[in-house]
């Protein structure tokens, strides 16, 4: 199935599946798609009575929930502009976004909000929560009356009950705005990747084509909706197919997921990398790594017998029910990569960013090359700039609907990125086969992936490391889910202190605490190591970052 409109897609799918479950928060309630319909149009209620326009920014900041998804539909649905916030984000930060992208609403949760400051966000008109959708804080006084007299507002406008023949959404353009997602939550340097409807609707039409789910289908909703991965295909897809998602609601650890995955046996699995490999060493690795395995694996006809134990072993920690596990955002470690393809196991590798909502290359897992990224996904051009595009590494460009309008309010971060032509220049290194099969080799934006797909970018660390008494540089690099900080301390000032090695590693894990303290959970630097020696350097005193990974 082929959708012309974004929006179409979600009323219909709100209409064909009415009596169908549609949102559980994991342990507590379920909404209907028809529960969905009636608290999305109390939104747009609310969102009329009190003004909002057609194109206002509204912001979301909170853990993945149901309401948190009522909030977002509810949003784009209206013709607003949704502004998804990372929760993890710290409170300067979520004030930052809030101000940069000049929302009017912000939807919150309640762990978020304890640590705001609604003062310093001036032109918010209103605050709602997301537990119950209460209003903490309005500047608006026909908000407030909305809210207040919501339900008298909705039985005037629907005095003989809510139908599904009542729902009818905003009708948008392809080019028209539907989302500014933050790449990070850095104060210094906003990049509010604007999305338009275009890209929304290519990227469902491609999972349409490659991900064959179907009415009623359980998913499970790991990673952060307020990131665009998480966000297209593990809600965005899944709702206009009429599948019952279930919301963690909390931090997605190995042994909520693993119980999650045997309450739910969810049809499919979209994942980061770390979630997948930690179940492996877990649960596989062991069991292969004792005397005995070893010698079996080595006689031939066992070893098939053996190895498709081990495919109906790591398919039962997942659930036992899924067609396909697919995996974004990094690549698997090499040796975890080789054992999944010679049991068969059915997964596949995506590339994508958030500037392409998020997809670029995808294949199969019938058809997936190892160590490759896929293909150019449905409707998109990947080119490699290379003088030998199969043979030495250039940069990957990317061309199509799926490629963002630009970075809001910021032309020369956007001038940077996008070419005159339409390529979107996406900063990764890579090869590209005769069959198409796209092979990263670097990332020469030096991002890492957090254990939930978050984004870390490494210098926004290495800024505040480096402000640290007798730091001279550092590099913070990721070894297995861990993030060390390199540091090639400032030996001549503290030897004038009388300072030896042993004082030294005492004041470098007080600057890694004091560190921590400036960042979210999942970007904490869990060690130090003291380097004797500065850096190897670029022509451009750049430090040569893969030499130290």
């Amino acid at each position: 199935m082929q959708h012309e409109r974004f929006i179409k897609a979600i009323e219909d799918s709100i209409k064909n599946n009415w009596d169908f479950d549609a949102l559980t928060d994991y342990n507590g309630a379920t909404l209907q798609y028809k529960d969905l319909a009636r608290k999305i149009e109390k939104m747009h209620i609310i969102f009329a009575e009190s003004g909002v326009q057609k194109g206002d920014k509204i912001a979301l900041c909170g853990r993945n929930s149901s309401h948190w998804g009522v909030a977002f539909i509810a949003t784009v649905t209206y013709g607003a502009v949704a502004v998804p916030i990372l929760h993890e984000f710290k409170a300067d930060n979520v004030h930052s976004i809030v101000n940069h992208s000049e929302a009017k609403l912000l939807f919150v949760g309640d762990m978020v909000w304890e640590n705001l400051n609604v003062d310093v966000m001036p032109n918010l008109e209103g605050v709602v929560l997301l537990n119950d959708f209460s209003l903490l804080v309005s500047r608006n006084d026909k908000l407030t009356y909305a809210r207040e007299h919501l339900n008298e507002l909705f039985g005037r406008k629907y005095p003989k009950n809510f139908r599904k023949e009542h729902v009818s959404y905003h009708h948008e353009e392809a080019d028209e705005l539907a989302i500014i997602n933050y790449t990070s939550g850095t104060t210094s340097d906003s990049k509010g990747v604007m999305l338009p409807y275009r890209c929304l609707l290519s990227n469902l039409n491609f999972a349409y084509t490659a991900v064959p789910l179907k009415q009623g289908d359980a998913v499970i909703s790991m990673l952060p909706m307020a990131h665009m991965y998480g966000l297209a295909f593990e809600f965005i897809y899944e709702i206009t197919v009429g599948c019952h998602l279930y919301f963690l609601t909390r931090t997605p650890s190995p042994s909520l997921i693993f119980k999650a995955f045997a309450d739910i046996k969810p049809r499919l699995i979209v994942s980061v990398p770390l979630i997948i490999e930690k179940i492996i060493k877990k649960n596989v690795l062991p069991k292969l790594e004792t005397p005995t395995m070893k010698f079996l694996l080595k006689m031939p006809y066992i070893n098939s017998q053996i190895r498709a134990q081990v495919r109906n072993e790591m398919v039962k920690a997942f659930g036992g029910n899924f067609f396909e596990v697919i995996i974004g955002g990094a690549a698997f470690n090499q040796d975890i990569d080789k054992l999944m393809k010679s049991i068969e196991f059915p997964y596949t590798v995506g590339y994508g960013m958030t500037e392409c909502g998020p997809i670029i290359c995808y294949e199969d897992w019938h058809n997936f090359a190892v160590a490759s990224c896929g293909k150019a996904a449905l409707n998109m051009e990947v080119k490699v700039l290379s003088p030998d595009p199969q043979n030495i590494v250039g940069e990957i460009v990317c061309k199509g609907p799926n490629v963002m309008l630009g970075y809001y309010k910021n032309e020369k971060a956007t001038a940077q990125v996008l070419d005159a032509d339409g390529w979107l220049h996406t900063g990764d290194l890579g090869i590209i086969d005769a069959e198409g099969n796209v092979f990263i080799k670097g990332r020469s934006k030096n991002m890492l992936l957090g254990p939930s797909g978050q984004n870390i970018y490494p210098e926004e660390i290495e800024d505040k490391l480096n402000n640290m008494p007798f730091v001279a540089e550092s590099i913070v690099v990721q070894r297995d889910d861990k993030l060390v900080g390199l540091v090639y301390p400032d030996f001549d000032e503290a030897f004038k202190n009388g300072m030896g090695d042993d004082d030294l590693a005492r004041i470098m894990e007080q600057n890694r605490v004091e560190v921590n303290h400036m960042l979210p959970a999942y970007e904490q630097i869990t060690a130090i190591e003291i380097y004797h020696e500065e850096f190897e350097k670029t022509p451009k005193k750049s430090i040569k970052r893969f030499m130290y990974r």
